[in-house]
């Protein structure tokens, strides 16, 4: 191949080479996926248990992501942080946050506009309920005035559930009604008389006759005076503690170990005091992050409830940006303290006497970099773990800190490295190199690193240029599913670096929390990303003694959903299939035909050894049950074209039945949706004795079991 590209390199363009050479190599490949692999199975070499939160999943409370992607609550700016107006609000400048990318400048489409003239309505300071301002709207005897917000769904038959808080005049009568149609019929009203001049909260039911994707809540009044609205809320009456009850039961299948919560970008501005208490009076807030409203109606108590619903352990990341340690503090003995400690006396008294017992702590998050709100200088911020660990473990010895790392692979890709030290990717330990600096400097106080990864299929680091350019000619589709798992084996490699340089690591075991982690691009309903995450679970797999806490980019992801329904997508369908069906002890396996090399050149986010088992073109991972007593096979077949491996189990034996779970539709471009027949299924077939040889088909992944005797 060498000489071929020396001859090429005289007749043609270095671009028109590099594309005739890449279109080659495809060929070849194609080529040699035509022969039957041979791979061999030791059960008698085994690895570090595969932790099951290597399943977890990270929620950020940004957006609608928590407030109505799981959280309940059917009616927008609930307490009234923008006034009552005919048409659509301004919202703040966006200023400085996540680089003022355009996709953070929300505008909102649903507010309250007024009924019966805006000039009647105001939004008074001097009684507000929650956050700066309520509205005070002014009565006519028989002319109905108040407010209203359209664009509720609601469904036939269902009853939903809420209350409005109200003080207002002696001679006031405030109807609140659910409209779901055009007919003078298609409403139910609730009267409420005898208001009082102090805030009441009044419980509100209606039942829809029918479905509506467009019905409205109205608050109007008549009678002599005033009256104030508080706050209004309205929910499913199915509701679980707040949570919506389909994207529970959605979630819950996966058992995914660890939710992380609440940020991401949106925990360097937030203010967790913010969201406990009386969850009507805490305060809206703008979300100088997502550039959106944040209700505060999900705080920390509501956190930690869903994470008992789904069964989870609960990852509470603290902020680093404009937070203090002091806060941090706080906010650990609020989850874990004993009730008489203050913020243990503070959660009793909210209506939670036994402590959380909160174990996962994140300490700030991605705080290289300069979009972060609170950003600081790499020395500084050593300073400031160090200084939140103290205060932190001051009040509970037990708990674990994962510290906010950026490899060298993070530092050019977000082109972080050059803004510190001129480089586009770090040399190990420098002072743009944030993970080995962290880990220099603050080991003592570091349980876990976090580390993120966006996958792209679309572009790579061209170490030449010092610059991501655009990848040509595309990947093959095999070249594409290996993306995600590209960036493990990066990290991986990364931190065989540190390990080389950093004695105290050696004696220390720090393993790596990927507690952001996504294939960017495709429809997230999509089947073509399951072979790619089935690829980086089996890359963490054989690295389990380092890898050991993941957290995919966002938990909703793995779901399709509107707003009254939601099922497991094909990438929820994949952790289930996993958690459900793969092992924990992961055990040896070689095979006859290596992968290939890299596509592009060593450095930054490109490994020197591609990832994958010797078992090109597919990718093998096993492992047994934690009793030993059941081995499971993961085979992924990430190209085109049905592929055939032999596969040889040594140090045991297998029972002569077992089970296969696949995942393969007819189209790499299968969807499931809630509205739709879905198009990819977890299949399960009984099996006889372990084949021969086994034919899997394309991109399919598949699971077999077997009892050992």
């Amino acid at each position: 191949m060498h000489s071929l590209q020396t001859a090429l390199a005289k007749t043609l363009s270095q671009r028109q080479a590099s594309c005739l050479l890449a279109v080659l190599a495809l060929t070849l490949a194609a080529s040699a996926q035509t022969r039957t692999v041979t791979a061999a199975i030791d059960t008698s070499k085994t690895g570090v248990p595969i932790s099951k939160n290597i399943y977890g999943q990270f929620l950020e409370h940004g957006g609608d992501i928590v407030n109505t992607g799981v959280w309940s609550e059917m009616l927008v700016d609930r307490k009234f942080f923008y006034p009552v107006a005919a048409t659509a609000p301004n919202p703040p400048p966006v200023i400085g946050n996540a680089g003022g990318n355009p996709r953070f400048n929300r505008v909102p489409t649903r507010w309250w506009t007024p009924i019966g003239g805006a000039e009647e309505i105001t939004m008074d300071t001097s009684l507000a309920y929650a956050g700066d301002h309520s509205p005070l709207v002014k009565l006519h005897a028989k002319e109905p005035r108040g407010f209203g917000q359209s664009g509720i769904a609601v469904r036939k038959g269902k009853a939903y559930i809420g209350r409005i808080v109200l003080a207002g005049s002696p001679g006031a009568l405030v109807k609140v009604t659910l409209i779901w149609g055009k007919e003078p019929s298609d409403r139910q009203t609730i009267n409420l008389h005898t208001i009082g001049a102090g805030y009441r909260k009044f419980p509100l039911r209606y039942t829809a006759a029918t479905d509506s994707d467009d019905a409205t809540l109205e608050i109007t009044g008549t009678g002599t005076g005033s009256f104030h609205v508080g706050a209004l809320s309205l929910m499913p009456a199915d509701n679980i503690e707040g949570f919506r009850p389909e994207v529970i039961a959605a979630l819950k299948q996966l058992r995914f170990g660890v939710l992380r919560f609440p940020g991401g970008n949106f925990v360097s501005a937030y203010e967790w005091r913010y969201g406990v208490g009386d969850i009507d009076k805490r305060p809206p807030i703008f979300d100088l992050v997502w550039h959106a409203v944040q209700p505060n109606d999900v705080g920390t108590d509501e956190f930690l409830t869903l994470c008992r619903l789904l069964g989870v352990d609960p990852y509470i990341t603290v902020n680093a940006g404009f937070g203090d340690a002091w806060s941090a503090r706080e906010l650990v003995e609020y989850t874990n303290g004993a009730a008489t400690t203050p913020m243990g006396k503070w959660r009793a008294a909210n209506g939670h006497p036994s402590p959380y017992e909160v174990k996962w702590w994140g300490v700030g998050n991605e705080p290289w970099g300069d979009y972060q709100m609170g950003a600081m200088s790499l020395p500084q911020f050593e300073l400031k773990h160090n200084l939140f660990a103290k205060e932190m473990k001051g009040v509970d010895p037990s708990i674990k800190l994962i510290a906010g790392g950026a490899m060298p692979d993070v530092m050019e890709g977000a082109d972080q490295s050059r803004r510190i030290n001129g480089q586009y990717v770090p040399d190990y330990l420098s002072p743009a190199d944030w993970t080995g600096q962290m880990l220099l400097n603050c080991l003592d106080n570091i349980d876990l690193v976090s580390e993120h990864y966006y996958a792209s299929g679309t572009q790579h680091t061209d170490m030449k240029l010092q610059k991501k350019v655009p990848i040509e000619p595309p990947l093959s589709l095999l070249e594409w599913e290996r993306a995600p798992a590209v960036q493990v084996r990066a990290k991986y490699e990364h931190y065989q670096e540190y390990l080389k340089r950093i004695p105290a690591l050696r004696a220390k075991a720090v393993p790596i929390a990927i507690d952001e982690w996504a294939y960017f691009g495709g429809n997230r309903d999509g089947y073509k990303v399951v072979p790619a995450y089935a690829w980086a679970f089996h890359e963490m797999f054989r690295h389990s003694d380092l890898f050991q806490m993941g957290a995919l980019t966002f938990a909703t992801a793995t779901m399709s959903e509107n707003r009254t329904e939601a099922v497991l997508n094909p990438t929820g369908m994949l952790f289930k299939m996993y958690r459900d069906h793969f092992g924990t002890l992961p055990v040896e396996v070689t095979g006859d035909s290596p992968q290939p090399k890299p596509t592009f050149p060593a450095g930054g986010d490109q490994p020197a050894i591609n990832p994958g088992s010797d078992t090109y073109p597919l990718d093998v991972s096993a492992a047994l049950s934690e009793d030993r007593k059941t081995l499971s096979i993961a085979v992924l077949n990430p190209s085109e074209s049905e592929q055939s491996i032999r596969i040889a189990i040594n140090g045991t034996k297998l029972a002569s039945e077992g089970k296969l779970w696949r995942m393969a539709p007819a189209s790499i471009d299968a969807t499931v949706q809630v509205d739709k027949k879905p198009e990819v299924q977890i299949e399960e077939e009984p099996l006889g004795a372990l084949p021969a040889t086994i034919t899997v088909r394309p991109f399919s992944v598949n699971i077999y079991s077997y009892p050992v005797q």
